[in-house]
């Protein structure tokens, strides 16, 4: 059983920068692909990030070249940089893992979820 700690969320104004950042616990870091994905009011949870266990990376093409996602293996923590901030990003933030070393964009796939983290952008 993984257990996932998302943390790094707040309110910030449009065209600021934010980390999330995941703890996991309770499995083999090594052996998921973790990912970011994301739920704004009255809308289905989308991808918006991923990491595979070497590295390879996957964005959504909402967030590709503002986002950039990062693991840390020693702390079995994942990281989101979200620079650039828009409104439309306002949402709670997921972690998720998923078993094995193939990126997956869809929520059905993934294995493990955290609690979420509330990430609010004022314009």
């Amino acid at each position: 059983q993984v257990q996932l700690v998302e943390s790094g969320g707040g309110l910030v104004q449009a065209g600021d920068s934010l980390r999330l950042s995941c703890a996991a616990s309770g499995g083999t870091f090594s052996s998921y692909t973790m990912g970011w994905f994301r739920q704004a009011p009255g809308k289905e949870r989308e991808f918006v990030a991923a990491i595979s266990w070497s590295g390879g990376t996957y964005y959504a093409d909402s967030v590709k070249g503002r986002f950039t996602i990062s693991r840390e293996g020693a702390k079995k923590t994942v990281y989101v940089v979200m620079d650039n901030l828009k409104p439309e990003d306002t949402a709670v933030y997921y972690c998720a893992a998923r078993k094995g070393s193939r990126i997956s964009t869809t929520v059905g796939n993934q294995d493990y979820w955290g609690q979420g983290t509330q990430v609010t952008v004022s314009s």
